[in-house]
């Protein structure tokens, strides 16, 4: 049953309300309360019509292969925690609208996989790992979606390799018309040195014999693809998922069609699960980088005999952080 029109956009302002709490911004702007008006114009479709607030975002690829920023190749509590915080925003919307709130966690590790240097089997296991967690941790309001779920759209791509082929066939650009869109604005400029930066974080080993400038080149030529393989990702979601709110883990222009979000605090406005670790500080949980932890002194902490997250939390006792790691 849908909403009055009156009544409807006061549950739509609620909504954006609810998400700008989430919003994930740079230092170069500063956060604001309110949603763009193409995010905005999404959520009143679902409100007006009474249906759910269906959400998509392009998240949980793979571990960074780099070990100075996490555990190892496997999801773990910052993964959890990250799930928990995107199932209970979907719990608060639909304490709003009574149709209430879907998440599909879009997972784009297929796509990257030979950009970023992780195989397809690793990423196989982290998803399985992923849709293993929702599960277990009855995350009612999450679903995943990956490039293995599209061999309908795909039909006669069999492999990974074939299925990446047909993706950038039919919404791919050149690498061209990506260098030149991303060195035309501000924002283009920034989001491909952060993407230079992860790269280049993700394939510094300590006996490497190659210079950081090399390293950087490496990183940079890389980085386009990662942008060409982003923008044909959301292109196809965008034909498949045409009425959906678009949500993503990097910070975007007030105007976007895409709303930024966050997980958990962080201080790096780009950091995410997947390339970082869960610290517990007794009253709160944050990402860091794994070396950043370790650097701080906090203790590294199993759960089920696996490397779970670092503590620096110092009672004593365990905290609820703790509780929710053996979830």
């Amino acid at each position: 049953m849908s909403h009055p029109q009156h009544a409807a956009e006061a549950v739509v302002q609620a909504i954006a309300r609810t998400l700008a709490f989430h919003q994930r911004c740079d230092r170069a702007r500063a956060p604001t309360n309110a949603l763009s008006d193409p995010v905005t114009a999404r959520l009143r479709g679902f409100v007006r019509a009474g249906e759910p607030v269906h959400m998509v975002l392009p998240a949980f690829p793979a571990k960074s292969p780099s070990l100075r920023k996490v555990l190892g190749p496997l999801p773990d509590l910052a993964e959890a925690l990250s799930l928990d915080a995107l199932d209970r925003m979907c719990a608060r919307i639909a304490a709003i609208h009574p149709a209430g709130a879907r998440l599909t966690i879009c997972s784009d590790g297929h796509v990257f996989g030979p950009t970023i240097g992780v195989s397809d089997p690793v990423i196989d296991h982290y998803q399985a790992a992923i849709r293993a967690m929702i599960a277990r941790r009855s995350l009612a309001h999450l679903d995943t979606f990956c490039l293995c779920d599209c061999t309908s759209v795909f039909a006669g791509s069999t492999s990974h390799d074939d299925r990446r082929a047909a993706l950038l066939a039919r919404h791919g650009q050149s690498l061209d018309d990506i260098r030149t869109g991303l060195l035309r604005s501000e924002d283009g400029v920034r989001q491909l040195r952060g993407i230079i930066r992860f790269m280049a974080e993700d394939d510094w080993r300590a006996d490497d014999a190659r210079s950081a400038t090399q390293v950087q080149r490496e990183a940079k030529a890389r980085a386009y693809q990662v942008v060409q393989r982003s923008l044909a990702w959301g292109s196809f979601l965008q034909a498949v998922f045409p009425r959906s709110v678009r949500l993503s883990i990097h910070p975007q222009a007030r105007s976007s069609d895409k709303l930024g979000i966050h997980m958990l605090p962080t201080a790096d406005a780009w950091l995410t699960p997947w390339h970082a670790v869960a610290v517990d500080l007794g009253d709160r949980a944050v990402l860091m980088k794994r070396h950043q932890a370790e650097s701080q002194g906090a203790r590294l902490i199993h759960v089920d005999g696996r490397p779970s997250h670092y503590s620096a939390w110092t009672d004593g006792r365990p905290s609820a952080l703790h509780e929710r790691a053996a979830a």
